[in-house]
């Protein structure tokens, strides 16, 4: 089956890309071709009798967003008439190494890929670029591999810019006097789009830290110093147990918490629930997990990004017939996004932020969870 993508490397140099703004909430103007983008080697269009087996490496099935993922994946690529390995890997990366192993000699013709560890899948790759195999990163860039020809995710600093936004304007720290008590949490070093979330969350809310409005009580400001391990909802509240009863058992208040996403939210919550003992704070987090929906119904949780799974893997399904048809791979970001071999042709979709206020609009209405299972 991998002939079809061998043929091509003869063809001497690289296909360039055509920037494309189609889907994922983009604004449908025309985005000119890029002068320079990364060279990749595209596929010819297999014969109409060829099945073509694409293998779907998800991180872990211990978080309700990667197997929506992986289920939403698996259905649109099916849909597509493609042939689908789909593997979970219980956050362990020397399972996902071996698994992407078996999926490149199990005659995988394309690989995409949610790394546990971005920077750790090296070795595995260099099999799958020895064996001509195109490699899209998914949401989370793969790191150090010239192996990895495309990125599609949701635009990650905007996820973290949203949820600074949301702070402010629920603290209205534009025009309140304050001082606000804040305290910060993002999630795991080694995932890169941390860097994206943190750094969108801080370029709103570092302006409001140096000038006193917003007080981090604890001092820890810094990625390293607001790090979760794997993302782990009992890390987080560990940390957020101890920041209580060093700097609010008190009794002063809590008056927000910035959190990258809803695992790390949910520890905090607990911990919020166990040890403190004022008005729950603003609480941020990302991706709509069922739990921290219904925390936000019960006012513990006060948003969550919303980045819609079916239009990613839609998205990845466009990504994936543009390389087996040999036409251009429609991208929309071709600067942002270098894993250190190269700046690798993105698309990025685009995420907005559920509350309150419109989660009905947005989650129900649109079939993503069903009123039961929020109940």
């Amino acid at each position: 089956m991998r002939k079809f993508f061998r043929s091509m490397m003869t063809m001497g140099a690289g296909v360039m890309l055509t920037l494309s703004m189609v889907g994922c909430g983009t604004s449908g103007e025309d985005i000119p071709t890029a002068n320079e983008t990364k060279e990749s080697a595209v596929a010819q269009p297999a014969a109409e009798n060829e099945s073509i087996k694409v293998g779907v490496a998800m991180p872990t099935k211990d978080l309700q967003r990667w197997v929506q993922d992986g289920e939403n994946m698996q259905k649109e690529l099916e849909a597509a008439g493609y042939e689908v390995d789909l593997q979970y890997a219980n956050n362990d990366i020397a399972t996902q190494v071996s698994q992407i192993e078996n999926m490149i000699s199990g005659q995988c013709d394309i690989l995409v890929i949610a790394s546990i560890d971005g920077t750790a899948l090296g070795t595995a790759l260099q099999g799958a670029k020895d064996a001509d195999i195109p490699v899209i990163a998914y949401d989370r860039l793969i790191m150090q591999s010239d192996a990895v020809s495309y990125y599609a995710t949701f635009d990650n600093e905007l996820v973290g810019r949203l949820q600074g936004q949301y702070i402010e304007e629920a603290l209205d720290l534009k025009n309140a006097a304050g001082p606000f008590n804040i305290e910060l949490f993002t999630g795991s070093s080694d995932d890169n789009n941390c860097h994206f979330f943190f750094g969108g969350a801080m370029e709103v809310l570092t302006p409001y830290i140096e000038s006193g409005k917003l007080v981090v009580k604890s001092g820890s400001t810094t990625l390293a110093e607001c790090a979760t391990p794997n993302w782990s909802t009992e890390e987080a509240q560990k940390r957020m147990e101890n920041i209580i009863a060093a700097y609010y058992s008190d009794g002063s208040k809590l008056d927000a918490v910035l959190s990258s996403n809803d695992s790390v939210a949910n520890g905090i919550t607990n911990a919020l629930v166990s040890s403190y003992n004022g008005e729950f704070p603003i609480l941020t987090g990302q991706d709509c997990d069922i739990t921290s929906v219904k925390n936000i119904l019960a006012s513990k949780q006060s948003m969550s990004i919303f980045k819609d799974t079916r239009t990613l893997a839609a998205q990845v399904v466009k990504m994936v017939t543009a390389v087996v048809e040999g036409t251009d791979v429609p991208v929309n970001d071709t600067e942002t996004y270098d894993n250190g071999t190269g700046v690798i042709p993105s698309y990025l979709c685009e995420p907005v932020f559920a509350d309150a206020n419109n989660y009905k609009e947005l989650l129900i209405d649109s079939g993503y969870y069903t009123e039961d299972q929020l109940k």
